[in-house]
């Protein structure tokens, strides 16, 4: 059989790394065995820590690291293929490790500074940041209700005190840093806290019908104590352009390609094997019926079109980091693209991963298959961009020249 799934490619982005071919041979075996467990994991709801255990220790987080700092110095575009790989494994992962990454490109575009060398050769030993940023109610249309305030009890009184409470604390739980967006005197900052610090508690309560195993639940601080070294600035969200909306979108757009891949794969395998067909049918076997073969070609055309997308705007990224992550255009041309690649990947994958029960009877719809988890990953990962906002910013644009928006925030008005 033909895999969707683990397919080698040339890149087409320069990477001053490993290559193509070593990447798989290191992380190809990884993602094959986490694939293995993916649907008693669905069927327990048992989080992912073993899996993150194999990952941390083969360096999965270091992958844009240069190699110089500990890490294996690969392109943008190596690091979607690999989380389109991964996603198709455990759909859940590359979620849960989204902030990491741009956590990690915020380090690599303020090199050569001494703290960005610092955080990326720990990355390199395998740290992992996950976040908590969004937080219920208000969130940060107004303001962040967590607050960052002076500790006049720090040893060098310059520390601060951290208290609030956030919840969509993606990856959290598998991370050994978090970085909590929060309030300080009316001013947006980003804050790096130590996942086990005095005060810090996590809940495994995200409720949502997918992607149940991102450890996206509520995170509470409860006067942590911050060193100001720790205190990182703005971070997402500040005034003006950003290459972190199109990365951190990008990501979604990838695991609902691995998505597509693996929901392929997992129907493919099943109609060859399955022997029973209907009266009506226009052939003996499944898999020579001309309408299965319809539902199997939209799948495949799912998943290439969803993957085909999201490598050529990682590829743009490449463009743009080589830039500095300042040029003005490319950063325009990014976000526009990746507006628009929402718009033909969420609605393909959806359609596909529905339509694939067609193939079969009742039978398809076994638990022990779990071929439901296809489609409600792809639902809960494709509403975190709601696609009629994102559809009508891109239409504003092409009409009337109007500003994409870059950070944004959910919460009340």
């Amino acid at each position: 059989m033909t895999s969707t799934v683990s397919s080698t490619e040339p890149s087409t982005s320069a990477s001053p790394g490993t290559t193509d071919e070593r990447l798989d041979e290191v992380f190809a075996p990884i993602f094959a065995r986490i694939a293995e467990g993916a649907v008693q994991r669905e069927d327990d709801r048992r989080l992912a820590h073993d899996e993150v255990s194999w990952l941390r220790e083969a360096k999965f987080g270091s992958l844009r690291v240069p190699v110089e700092l500990g890490g294996y110095g690969a392109s943008i575009r190596q690091l979607f293929r690999l989380l389109i790989d991964l996603a198709a494994a455990e759909s859940n992962l590359p979620q849960a490790l989204r902030v990491h990454w741009s956590f990690v490109e915020d380090q690599l575009a303020a090199l050569p500074d001494e703290a960005a060398q610092q955080w990326l050769r720990k990355v390199g030993e395998g740290t992992l940041v996950g976040n908590a940023i969004t937080e219920p109610g208000v969130g940060a249309i107004d303001r962040y209700q967590t607050r960052l305030t002076p500790d006049p009890a720090s040893a060098d009184g310059t520390g601060f005190r951290l208290d609030g409470t956030k919840y969509y604390s993606t990856g959290s739980l598998y991370s050994d840093h978090i970085l909590v967006a929060a309030d300080s005197d009316g001013e947006r900052v980003s804050v790096l806290v130590d996942a086990d610090a005095d005060g810090v508690t996590q809940h495994d309560d995200w409720d949502g019908f997918g992607q149940r195993l991102t450890a996206s639940g509520t995170t509470e601080f409860a006067g942590v104590r911050v060193p100001a070294e720790r205190v990182l600035g703005p971070g997402y969200g500040g005034e003006g352009r950003t290459y972190a909306t199109s990365y951190l979108q990008l990501v979604q757009l990838a695991v609902l390609a691995g998505i597509a891949a693996r929901a392929t794969d997992d129907v493919v395998e099943w109609v060859r094997n399955r022997t029973r067909t209907f009266t009506h049918s226009t052939a003996d076997l499944p898999r020579h019926d001309p309408l299965v073969q319809q539902v199997i070609g939209r799948l495949s055309a799912a998943a290439y079109t969803a993957r085909t997308l999201v490598l050529d705007i990682a590829a743009e990224l490449d463009e743009l980091a080589l830039a500095g992550w300042e040029d003005a255009e490319l950063l325009d041309r990014v976000e526009f693209d990746v507006a628009r690649a929402q718009a033909a990947v969420i609605p393909a994958v959806l359609d596909a991963t529905t339509q694939l029960f067609e193939v079969g009877g009742a039978s398809i719809t076994s638990e022990r298959l779990r071929f439901d988890r296809h489609w409600r990953n792809a639902r809960v990962i494709s509403v975190h961009n709601p696609l009629i906002f994102k559809l009508q910013a891109v239409g504003d644009h092409v009409l009337n020249g109007t500003d994409l928006p870059y950070a944004w925030s959910a919460g009340q008005k």
